[in-house]
């Protein structure tokens, strides 16, 4: 169930929804192993089952870190944190309150979800304050003998780091790159509101280059073939989109949303030749037109107009 994508790192499917090639975990071996990812809520029993599979028992796992909140990232790390009681979880210094207190979190994913909520994602189980670590920029974990250096990503979360592990050169990169299924092999940027920034994306863009890593693992999925050429074609895309979506809003006079992602999926969804339904449905399951639409439409409301309020953030 897990796959070595560099020396000491393991990726393992945490299986989204079922689904294959979708969201990934990593697990980080030392004497004091380290899972970065827990993925969502549905999919903790996948997770605990892979790492008893490598011999990783309730008493063994010591860190479980996450990139950032966002429940297919986050969700299952109240439920790990219950089966596996010596880990310390490791978060964001801006998404600590959310683990503590998922209430909020919660509700604002039940309005932009509906009933995926549940069948997709699952919900996420509050952590205790004493098993959390607020991090900040540069902090880092020691696994014995790896050491994991969060590296501060904001613009698709103002709560984003992603976690370099220096023996290697490993830059696990959450979703500031970018979502690149395998089954389609596209880059499509992750630009979902409340939180993106085209400025804030492209400078940790920026700066992931110029840490320059031998490797770069997406989240969503898997190690890209070529990390710098990655890195600056994740920020061309992003331009790209928000290009299209700015000259939508002025030619239209409008910020309306489903205006924005219909011309967006005109320039940018058609699928590679070949594809079935059900892998082009996952791309819009994890990563879809409208999100991203609605994420960018805010972004230049706000802006145009630091005073304008768009649509009420979702999270």
């Amino acid at each position: 169930m897990l796959e070595e994508i560099a020396p000491g790192i393991r990726q393992l499917d945490t299986l989204l929804g079922g689904m294959d090639g979708m969201t990934a975990g990593f697990l980080i071996e030392g004497i004091e192993p380290a899972l970065v990812e827990t993925g969502s809520q549905t999919s903790a029993a996948t997770v605990r089952d892979a790492l008893n599979a490598e011999g990783i028992g309730p008493a063994d796992l010591r860190w479980l870190i996450v990139t950032h909140i966002h429940l297919d990232h986050a969700g299952a790390v109240g439920d790990l944190a219950r089966e596996y009681p010596r880990a310390t979880v490791v978060v964001h210094e801006k998404g600590a309150r959310h683990l503590l207190d998922p209430t909020k979190l919660i509700d604002s994913a039940g309005r932009v979800y509906g009933p995926l909520l549940d069948t997709l994602y699952g919900r996420l189980e509050p952590v205790p304050a004493d098993r959390l670590i607020a991090a900040s920029d540069g902090f880092t974990v020691d696994t014995g003998p790896a050491k994991l250096r969060l590296v501060d990503s904001p613009g698709h979360a103002k709560h984003h780091h992603a976690v370099l592990h220096e023996p290697t050169g490993t830059l696990m990169v959450g979703d500031a790159v970018g979502v690149r299924l395998p089954d389609l092999g596209v880059l499509r940027p992750a630009t979902p509101p409340p939180d993106f920034d085209l400025e804030l994306a492209t400078r940790s863009l920026q700066r992931f280059r110029e840490l320059r890593p031998v490797r770069v693992a997406l989240t969503h999925y898997g190690v890209v073939p070529e990390p710098t050429e990655t890195l600056l074609e994740a920020e061309d895309v992003l331009h790209q989109w928000v290009d299209v979506a700015h000259r939508t809003m002025e030619s239209s006079r409008s910020s309306d949303v489903d205006v924005v992602a219909a011309a967006l999926a005109d320039a940018f969804a058609e699928a590679p030749a070949g594809l079935t339904a059900e892998q082009v449905e996952k791309f819009e399951v994890l990563n879809g037109v409208h999100s991203n639409a609605a994420g960018i439409v805010r972004y230049l409301s706000r802006r145009n107009d630091p005073a304008a309020t768009a649509a009420p953030p979702p999270a």
